[in-house]
Parts: structure tokens; C-alpha cells; sequence
């Protein structure tokens, strides 16, 4: 029986998404809990897609497969209970057995967070602590230039894994908080995402804010296909993914 599941997590204390030897993960606490109620048959769980270490997530999904078909919500409850409390699954439904829960994904949205303002000790693995004012109408001008499909490759680290890097940005927006003035949410909607693309960009958003470079370098640096054309990397603990589309 194949199951899908919504879920979320908070990744600070987590070495990333992707199950690895002798590293505490999201996956290997998830295939853990799952093991124990498939009876101690081993369970692996296919997500959307990786999230690095201290990246969060609000609305992850994965599938996996289990022996016996449960009522969902008990399901559910059941796996909650044997959780860790910073991950949370929030539904299961059943899906078709040739459902896949990362090839039938259409698009992606991440949000990146930033505190401009004083530093918040409470927020630190929540929202990045930049602690300095932006330009951010130049911010929001570089989003625009994202948009549509590019190579990305200046955004990524090379490897041979990779045969193409062009993909496609739906939507780059800028969100204010109006109740929060220092607090910006960079969002990104996309058909995919290469690694480490979300906070490569952000890391050149964050020039551009400072003045550093202009919005119009987007072009150049895109071109380029060049990762040392892009500059810095943001940290992790602003990084959500927000959500996934089918």
C-alpha cells in the first residue's frame, strides 16, 4: 500500500533531509517510526525533494510503502506519537502505486527570511540575521530578471551529475511584513531546483541590497554559467520550503 504524506520540520538540530551513516536526519527519523509500524520491515521514504541541514520546511510531501492498508487518520496520530516533536506530519492520504512523489511534482516554492532590523536571539535559527537595512526595491528589480527559464548554473556547485542546468522560475517575489518592518520573505516558485540555488540567490539579492552590485548584473551572471560569477551563499536557517504543487 503506498502513502503520501504532508509534513514539516524544524531542521536546525537535523544534518539535512537525506538519510547518511552516523548523521541525525530527517529521512532516518521519518523511516525509523515507519519501520517500527510496518512491523519491523524496512521502510524508505521518497521525498520531493533534499533540504541541507538547518534548512525547515513547511509542507514537505513524501511516499512510502507499507504491508497493510491503516485507517489515515490513526496512521497519522501513530506516527506522530513516535515523532520527535520538531517533525510533524500533518496529513497521509493513499495514492496510486505508480504515484511518485518527487518525478510527479510540478513546481516548488521556497521562502527565504530576513531580519533587518536589531538582532533577535529567539529568532537565530529561524530568520536570517542580517541586521542592517537592504535597498529592497533593488532586491525586488533583480527578483523580475529571475524569472522565466535560464541556466541556473552560476547558482550551483558543478558536477557531472548534472547534464542540465536550465530551469524555470514561475513567480520571484519580494513579501513586506506590514506588521514587521525589519522582516522581508524572499519567494521563489519554480519547476525545480538545482542545489544550493535558493540561497545562492539570496546571497546575490543580499549584495544587491547592500549596493554592492546592480540588479541588472543578473544577466551577466546568469550567462556567465559560472558559480564564482554569483558570489556569496546565505546562510541555512532562513531557508523554508514552503510548499509543492501536482
Amino acid at each position: 500500500m503506498r502513502y503520501f504524506i504532508t509534513f514539516s520540520y524544524d531542521g536546525t538540530m537535523y544534518k539535512g533531509l537525506q538519510k547518511q551513516p552516523g548523521e541525525k536526519t530527517i529521512q532516518g527519523e521519518l523511516e525509523n517510526v515507519l519501520t517500527k509500524i510496518n512491523g519491523n520491515k524496512e521502510v524508505v521514504l521518497s521525498a520531493t525533494g533534499r533540504t541541507d541541514a538547518g534548512v525547515h520546511a513547511l509542507n514537505q510531501k513524501a511516499h512510502f510503502d507499507l504491508e497493510k492498508e491503516y485507517e489515515l487518520s490513526k496512521l497519522r496520530d501513530s506516527i506522530n506519537k513516535m515523532l520527535p516533536g520538531d517533525i510533524y506530519v500533518k496529513n497521509v492520504e493513499r495514492v496510486n502505486d505508480n504515484f511518485h512523489a518527487r518525478f510527479d511534482a510540478k513546481a516548488k516554492e521556497y521562502i527565504y527570511k530576513i531580519n533587518m532590523g536589531e538582532y533577535n536571539p529567539l529568532e537565530k535559527n529561524y530568520v536570517y540575521q542580517y541586521n542592517k537595512r537592504l535597498d529592497v526595491s533593488e532586491m525586488e528589480r533583480a527578483l523580475k530578471y529571475l524569472e522565466g527559464e535560464h541556466n541556473f548554473k552560476s547558482f550551483t556547485k558543478s558536477t557531472d551529475e548534472i547534464q542540465d542546468y536550465t530551469r524555470t522560475i514561475i513567480q520571484a517575489t519580494l513579501i513586506r511584513d506590514v506588521k514587521n518592518v525589519n522582516e522581508i520573505v524572499i519567494s521563489l516558485m519554480g519547476d525545480g531546483f538545482l542545489r544550493y540555488m535558493v540561497r545562492n540567490i539570496v546571497g546575490l539579492l543580499i549584495e544587491i541590497g547592500e549596493g554592492k552590485r546592480k540588479s541588472e548584473e543578473i544577466y551577466s551572471i546568469l550567462e556567465a554559467e559560472d558559480r564564482e560569477a554569483a558570489g556569496k551563499t546565505a546562510p541555512p536557517n532562513g531557508l523554508y520550503l514552503k510548499d509543492i504543487f501536482y
